[in-house]
């Protein structure tokens, strides 16, 4: 349970540096937020991998979530469009982090599965 709360704030912080980043752009009082975020987000991936989850996993749902978010929040927050294509590639992202995590899962199923074969045979 805790990799899903470490990968949650590094997902969370990750858009918050991203969005501050956006706002400096107009005012340079918003880069110790994008630092700040960046440093937090990085360290809680770390700590993501740390609790095991596979990379693969984790940064694919850390990085395809955090473009669907900032795409949205760009969107509310800055007035930027999202076109139907766009949309389109945001759901696609949700289907491949989901395929992707539905995948992992399945072969660290398959993986238990197989060393636990393997613990009974010898």
């Amino acid at each position: 349970m805790r990799k899903w709360l470490y990968l949650g704030g590094a997902i969370a912080t990750e858009v918050t540096g991203t969005m501050a980043l956006r706002g400096a752009v107009d005012d340079p009082g918003w880069i110790p937020v994008v630092v700040a975020g960046y440093l937090a987000s990085f360290t809680l991936l770390g700590l993501t991998l740390r609790e095991r989850l596979p990379i693969g996993v984790a940064y694919g749902i850390w990085g395809a979530t955090g473009v669907a978010l900032t795409a949205l929040l760009g969107t509310l927050l800055f007035d930027e469009v999202l076109s139907p294509t766009a949309i389109a590639g945001i759901a696609l992202i949700v289907v491949g982090v989901v395929l992707v995590e539905s995948g992992s899962h399945r072969a660290q199923l398959a993986d238990h599965g197989a060393r636990r074969l393997e613990g009974e045979t010898t």
